[in-house]
Parts: C-alpha cells; structure tokens; sequence
C-alpha cells in the first residue's frame, strides 16, 4: 500500500513520529504541495494524507488509484467530499486530537486579555517601573473572571473542556448547541439559546464548526445583542466572524477585546481589518500546535487507515462507509 501526505512540514517539523502511519504502508511525505503537483504526487497513492492542501474535484477526477483520503485535522473543507463519494472514496478526518490543548490556548488569550501581562512585561523591561518610582503600578486595570459568565457556542468536546476551565476561575457557563444533552455536573450551568448567550454572557467563547449556518455568525447584528464591553474569543475557524464587523465594534468598544487563534484567510493580508483593531489578541492558528496533540493526529490517522483496511472505516465525512482495501 503506498501512502501519501502532500503537507507534513507543518503537522511534522521533525519533533513526531510518523511511524504509526509508515508501518501499514509505504509513506510519502512531502513538506508541501502546491496545486500544480498534486496528481503528479498523488498519482500512484492508495491512500492521500492531507491537512490543508486542497483536492478539488478535477484533482479527485485524475487519482484514479487513491482509494481512501485521509485529513490531517478535524475540519474538512479543504476536501471536495461529494466528489469523493461519488467515487466511493472515504475521506475521514481525526476529532478530540487536542481537546486541552485548544481549550488552554482560549484560556490562555482570555486571561492574557483580562491581565495584560505580555503588555506590563514589556513594560518594566522598558525601564517604566523605575520611572514610576512606586512599588506597584499598572498600565491597564486588570480584569477579575469569577462572577462573570461565559457563553459556549458550540459544546463539543473543546467547548465542554472550556466550561470547566470557565468553571474553574469561578464562572457562570451557558452553552449553546444544536442537540443538548448530557449537561455537565457543575454549577451554574445552563444550556441556552444564541440569543440568551449573546444577551447574557461577558465572555462569549466559539467552539463550533464552520459550516452554511455558522459562516459569519458574528457579525454586526448578533454583536448588536451582546452586553455593551463583551469579550469575544475563536480557536475554531475565522469565517465565523465578520472581521469587519469585529474591528468596527472594536474600535467602537462595543466589544472590550477579541482573541483569535484564526483568521478567514491564513496568513492575513495587510488589509485585514482586525490587524489594527484595538484590544485585539491574534495568534498564528496554534491552539492546536503542541507536540501531544500533533502526535495524537498521526496517530489517530494510522487508525483512520487500520479500520478502513479492516472494512470498519470510522471518522468517515462524506458517508462512503464501504471499504476497497488494498493489500
């Protein structure tokens, strides 16, 4: 079985182990593809490994030998899934890889947020506390979490972990979810509607996928329904938000600070609106970057790979939930 990924330099800069995946079969890796390359790397490949490189479906037309795509990350726009099913071809993706890494990483801009510490670090190597002569002082007042409330969109495995963070620091949590069920056993809790998130919460948390319903369900109107000085943060994915609209209410203060791990379009242009916003947190889409959760990918792939020669194929996408294994 050949096996192929045409994007492991990021997922695999050298700190994992692919071995989980080359002992099923021959593997390929390539540290990028551009578009042009893909039938002529792919060509040969049983099995297509991807993570955001794009098969379109004039690529899938041309790979008349892949027989199962695999996705090196939970979301799965970056594959043209219907065209799969139309050929029989699995594509399966990997979920709960990193649950506590992406849930830290939220945590972690919401109190950089609230507490300004990189802000106030710069501060005293820039020689201002000696300037200040005193023994305390703060260049921006600090934000106390407990009492405040947290709103979850989204409560999958990440956005039930970041209710109990929430929990932890001493919030209220509201949760917002297409089927609630299985509320959590802490209190306060409640699951809630969008409307009653958007009123009621200070800090409004997105853990939900991008998909027809959820494109840019951030925007002008729903930030109009949140309490006047709201928080808003993002570790799932950047169409989410109308970043526009998030920079006007911004600059406005209609929102007191936004933190995003993601962005609509990676890396940004200069033009992107959030760039300059104030009271802005952005990182480079890394949430899910330590060497546990990269690990676990590769890991949780080889299964993906295992089931599907086994003729159980799981994490399936697409609904092709027949097998074509191949020695």
């Amino acid at each position: 079985m050949k096996i192929v990924v045409l994007d492991g330099a990021i997922l695999n800069p050298g700190d994992v182990d692919w071995s989980p995946i080359s002992e099923i079969g021959e593997l390929s890796v390539h540290d990028a593809t551009p578009p042009g390359k893909v039938i002529e790397r792919a060509g040969e490949a049983d099995v297509l490994l991807t993570n955001k490189t794009p098969l379109k479906r004039k690529d899938i037309e041309k790979l008349r030998q892949v027989k199962l795509v695999c996705i090196l990350a939970t979301g799965y726009n970056v594959v043209d899934i219907e065209a799969c099913a139309e050929r029989d071809i699995p594509v399966c993706n990997v979920v709960a890889y990193g649950v506590d890494d992406v849930a830290q990483h939220t945590m972690a801009m919401l109190l950089e947020i609230c507490r300004n510490v990189s802000m106030h670090t710069e501060s005293v190597k820039a020689g201002e506390w000696k300037k200040v002569n005193a023994w305390c002082y703060w260049k921006k007042t600090p934000l106390c979490l407990e009492g405040l409330t947290m709103g979850v969109i989204g409560f999958g495995s990440i956005g039930r972990r970041m209710g109990e963070l929430a929990h932890a620091f001493g919030m209220s949590v509201l949760a917002d979810c297409p089927h609630p069920k299985n509320p959590p056993n802490y209190s306060p809790f409640a699951f809630a509607s969008l409307d009653q998130i958007l009123a009621s919460s200070d800090v409004i948390s997105l853990h939900c996928p991008l998909t027809p319903q959820t494109h840019e369900i951030i925007n002008a109107d729903t930030i109009a329904k949140m309490r006047d000085g709201a928080i808003l943060l993002n570790t799932a994915r950047g169409g989410l938000i109308n970043e526009a609209d998030a920079a006007r209410a911004l600059k406005s203060g209609k929102l007191y600070a936004l933190g995003t791990d993601v962005l609509s379009i990676e890396p940004p242009g200069a033009a992107n609106p959030l760039l300059k916003a104030p009271n802005t947190v952005i990182t480079p889409h890394i949430a899910w970057a330590t060497v546990k959760a990269r690990q676990n990918i590769i890991t949780l792939t080889a299964e993906n790979i295992r089931r599907w020669k086994q003729g159980t194929p799981v994490n399936v996408v697409n609904g092709v939930s027949s097998a074509m294994p191949c020695s």
